[in-house]
């Protein structure tokens, strides 16, 4: 009889607050001013539209992860290289079950049926926009971009019941209008910069090391392995070391354009292949046609500079092309929450990983941004070393004329700022920007500057303070955020880089081509120290500024203009243009 009174009991007040969900006065959750530069109100959104809603339940645990991550990536802590397993991770990511309960009994209480990622953390749910308006209390409206034509589906305001603000992080798409575009300039077909070395003749590199001249021309995996001093190192097919390199908006590995890049400048790696993993339905089409100029760019370099090291295509889908006029479902999604969730259920992860995507850090909201990072924390925690991009615009637009310039707030205010880039600007990933000629120089479109989310992490303190200090008082006073999170860590190698694209060679350049060259270096150098009986890198910054700086090349011309000034000038220690100098430079310190 007790029992029965349990359940009873139990029914009532499960009952009771479903009920209540509705009942709830609204409180707002998020909110933007108004949409980014450039995103334009189309039209209101079709109420059959279908959203695929992610819902991000707080992680109260995750400081302890970040605890761990400190540890684990110091090379003077105890536990350098002690990494945390699935399980371990997932632990600290996991929400807290009554979160999940209450959650659950408010989507119950609309009769949604939900999806939990393998931490609990993440909940995806299919609803048409009218059942999503309803549950937000919130109007959708199409968007369309000015100057690409892209239209998306968002709102700039959405509530929820106050009783559910504690158990809800954020919920998107709703306020998120980042496109997370590929960081890669234009492809340069036919002309090359001039060069009046001679074909046989060679320039010394920062190491003493020989380098063909007409890498002052063309960029070739040659290149870079005779100009970063891995010439003659094999890595092992079967020491456990492994590469990764993620691709997003469509963009596609062409396998001819492979072969093809291979049969020329890494003959051995002929006839080799890689590992595809589709994430949240993502392709991989081999015409042609779709060919991506990215996605050819990372894999010819990422996997030509390692073979035969085991590599791993993560394709992920995510953001494709929107017709307003058709009432069918329709992604409009970002995909780094798809594949952060992937990523971190699965068992075995590449030591290294490469991504060369990303957008201007405001307009992806501080919530997601926080969530994001906090994913790559993990990822570092289990012993992955990731590399993005710094992106192509300088300091954030790429223009130095106070005229034309285009970086300004997106508070209402329309404020002049440096316009940082994310994820480039989260500091649990190691942002690489660019370089170019021989001896190098920072790249003039490399991207670099101080988070306006993310304070300075401490690994970093004592370099950027010194840079600071170096600037006149009062340089670009207002304009950028002194006390955030600084970047990039490194810098590479970044145009004229030859690739195989839709069955031709041509060049291209952007830091798309920098982070993984640099990926691919820091692989050799886990290469070597698995064959060792060591453990990977991992989390690569808290090395980098304390004992793998020493491996590197200080690149003291250069700058990187935009939002109308000259941006910030390479100078002698850290600044937004270091590059990364010798292999076995880098192996020795690690």
């Amino acid at each position: 009889m007790r029992s029965l009174s349990l359940l009873l009991l139990y029914l009532v007040t499960t009952l009771a607050g479903a009920a209540s969900y509705k009942d709830s006065p609204f409180k707002v959750k998020e909110s933007i001013v108004a949409p980014p530069r450039a995103w334009v109100e189309h039209a209101p959104a079709s109420s059959n539209h279908i959203l695929e809603l992610r819902i991000a339940l707080p992680q109260p645990l995750s400081p302890l992860l970040e605890k761990h991550l400190w540890e684990v990536s110091d090379p003077s802590h105890k536990r350098y290289g002690d990494y945390l397993s699935k399980q371990e991770t997932e632990a600290f990511l996991s929400p807290h079950p009554h979160t999940i309960d209450t959650v659950s009994e408010w989507l119950a209480s609309y009769g949604i049926h939900e999806d939990h990622s393998s931490a609990q953390g993440w909940v995806t749910v299919r609803v048409p926009v009218s059942l999503a308006e309803e549950m937000l209390d919130t109007k959708y409206h199409v968007y369309r971009h000015s100057e690409t034509g892209e239209y998306i589906v968002r709102t700039t305001s959405y509530s929820l019941p106050e009783v559910l603000h504690d158990h809800v992080q954020f919920i998107q798409p709703t306020t998120m209008f980042a496109r997370f575009k590929a960081f890669s300039s234009t492809l340069h077909w036919t002309t090359a910069p001039v060069n009046d070395a001679k074909a046989s003749s060679t320039i010394t590199g920062p190491a003493g090391n020989q380098v063909d001249a007409s890498c002052n021309q063309t960029i070739t995996p040659t290149c870079l392995r005779q100009l970063y001093n891995a010439v003659g190192y094999e890595t092992s097919a079967t020491n456990g070391n492994q590469i990764g390199i993620a691709s997003y908006l469509g963009q596609y590995v062409n396998d001819h354009d492979l072969q093809q890049f291979f049969e020329k400048y890494v003959p051995a790696a002929c006839g080799s292949n890689y590992t595809t993993v589709s994430i949240n339905d993502g392709q991989n089409d081999q015409s042609i046609a779709a060919a991506g100029l990215e996605a050819d760019l990372d894999a010819q370099y990422a996997f030509g500079l390692t073979y035969p090291t085991p590599r791993t295509l993560y394709t992920t889908a995510g953001s494709p092309p929107f017709d307003p006029d058709l009432h069918v479902p329709n992604n409009t999604n970002e995909p780094y929450s798809y594949w952060l969730e992937y990523m971190l259920s699965a068992e075995n992860l590449p030591q290294t990983i490469s991504t060369s995507y990303g957008d201007d850090e405001q307009t992806v909201p501080e919530s997601y941004a926080n969530r994001v990072c906090m994913g790559f924390a993990a990822l570092g925690a289990r012993g992955v070393s990731l590399t993005f991009s710094s992106g192509d615009y300088g300091v954030g637009d790429g223009d130095p004329n106070p005229e034309t310039q285009l970086c300004f707030s997106n508070d209402g205010w329309n404020t002049t700022m440096f316009i940082p880039s994310f994820p480039a600007s989260c500091p649990f990933v190691t942002t690489v920007g660019g370089t170019i000629y021989i001896p190098e120089t920072a790249a003039s479109f490399s991207g670099g500057g101080f988070s306006n989310y993310f304070l300075r992490p401490s690994y970093q303190d004592q370099a950027v303070s010194d840079y600071l200090s170096k600037l006149a008082p009062g340089t670009y006073e207002g304009l950028y955020n002194p006390d955030g999170r600084a970047y990039p860590d490194v810098s590479a190698q970044s145009d004229w880089f030859m690739v195989a694209y839709q069955g031709q060679f041509g060049y291209v350049g952007g830091t798309s081509a920098s982070a993984p060259t640099f990926a691919s270096i820091i692989s050799m150098v886990n290469d070597a120290r698995i064959s060792a009986g060591k453990k990977g890198l991992g989390f690569l910054n808290p090395w980098l500024y304390s004992v793998g700086y020493a491996g590197l090349n200080d690149i003291t011309t250069g700058h990187n203009p935009g939002c109308g000034t000259e941006g910030f000038n390479a100078s002698v220690g850290w600044d937004p243009g270091e590059s990364c100098e010798a292999f076995r430079h880098l192996s020795g310190s690690s």
